[in-house]
């Protein structure tokens, strides 16, 4: 459906003011920003005095004015159609019948041509000049840095989107298993689920899964990655660790896939970079679940501000420490007083304690000194295909270790 001017976007109001100066300055009947992709000239903006052009209109590019006069075939101003055999051989000269015409390129910042910025007459008009071209290209480089911001976006959803769908259409990331070990003993008691996407590709899950939900498909690309993972449950034993975020959790086909697993294996992670609009809702949400068996965890505890919050209002079985106060805590005293502050605080909060990031010796026996219950890192094993994993890990060093 065609928009009309109450339904413009502030962009496209933005533009439309430009394409008012424009037309108000040469004293033409028609003014319109236009996009060409090469087969299509969209007429994207349309300021007119006559009803029937619109915004959205379409038209061949090979046949059009502006086409003609990139091409280098008329002069970017026209002030008689009808004096130009070239012009007149076009469809604009019949109908609507243009005989005036002013058109200049809009270029983006990176020199690509998006379109044209144009005014036009239905009578000759004999005053336009080069000076009203100047105006039309100053309007034209104003509109283009209007536009921009906008443009970059679309080409950036659409990157991701191209880059995508490769995943979805194979159905879902490969997904990969970290052990989670107890320090007490070595005895495997879960593992985490985590995702994986091209190496080519130069970037993190969680970048990955935020441009996901930055064009839309997050929650589907989440969800992928769920039945992934649950797929190897038969494989593994203990429980099986995997993140969501909020809003995937309040979404109808995420209750409905965990309503369908057996949830007393799984621990649900929320991360403390997540924000939680509602927290009586998730609780809502998740009850059912958790009365189920479902074991919800809180990840990157420490890593930020909400952690408390997240566990105060969320009442978790289990906290992760985030590795970023895990990594050295063997040899510093100050993340040695906060890490024992929030393993007293967990355990007092009736959850265990799992720290994430474990890779060293000295690391694994402080955190068993300070009653860390669980630790993953790579210290017991790097993310693999669920047949790498233990049933149990050697802690003997851990606990010759231990201060």
């Amino acid at each position: 459906m065609t928009p009309s001017r109450q339904e413009r976007s502030d962009t496209d109001q933005k533009v439309a003011e430009l394409l008012r100066t424009a037309k108000n300055s040469l004293g033409l009947s028609l003014t319109f920003l236009s996009r060409m992709d090469g087969e299509t000239q969209h007429l994207e903006v349309v300021e007119s005095s006559l009803p029937f052009f619109k915004d959205g209109q379409t038209q061949p590019q090979a046949t059009s004015l502006c086409q003609a006069i990139l091409d280098g075939k008329l002069p970017s101003v026209i002030p008689n159609v009808a004096k130009l055999p070239e012009a007149k051989r076009l469809p604009a000269a019949k109908f609507p019948r243009i005989r005036s015409y002013v058109s200049v390129p809009v270029s983006l910042s990176d020199g690509t041509l998006y379109g044209t910025f144009c005014a036009a007459g239905f009578t000759a008009d004999n005053e336009l000049s080069k000076r009203d071209r100047a105006l039309m290209e100053v309007l034209a480089s104003a509109c283009a840095t209007v536009i921009e911001p906008g443009v970059q976006e679309r080409r950036r959803a659409t990157a991701i989107r191209d880059r995508l769908a490769p995943i979805f259409t194979s159905g879902g990331p490969t997904v990969v298993f970290q052990p989670i070990v107890a320090l007490a003993d070595g005895r495997r008691v879960g593992a985490e689920a985590l995702s994986r996407f091209p190496a080519e590709w130069a970037t993190p899950p969680d970048v990955t899964f935020a441009e996901a939900e930055s064009i839309g498909v997050g929650i589907e690309l989440e969800l992928l990655a769920v039945r992934c993972a649950v797929a190897q449950l038969a494989t593994i034993s203990g429980y099986l660790a995997i993140n969501f975020s909020p809003r995937t959790l309040l979404d109808e086909r995420c209750t409905t896939l965990l309503d369908s697993l057996p949830v007393e294996r799984l621990v649900l992670e929320l991360s403390e970079h997540d924000p939680v609009d509602d927290y009586d809702v998730l609780a809502k949400v998740l009850a059912p679940l958790r009365d189920k068996g479902l074991r919800l965890a809180i990840d990157d505890v420490g890593a930020g501000f909400s952690s408390l919050r997240h566990i105060m209002l969320t009442t978790p079985d289990v906290i992760k420490l985030d590795r970023s106060i895990v990594a050295g805590v063997g040899n510093d005293k100050l993340l040695l007083t906060l890490v024992q502050a929030l393993v007293n605080f967990g355990h007092g909060a009736g959850a265990t304690v799992v720290a994430e990031g474990v890779e060293t010796l000295d690391d694994a026996a402080v955190l068993r000194a300070v009653g860390v219950d669980y630790a993953q890192g790579w210290y017991f094993g790097r993310p693999g295909p669920a047949e790498r994993l233990a049933d149990a890990y050697s802690v003997d060093e851990i606990l010759a270790s231990a201060p």
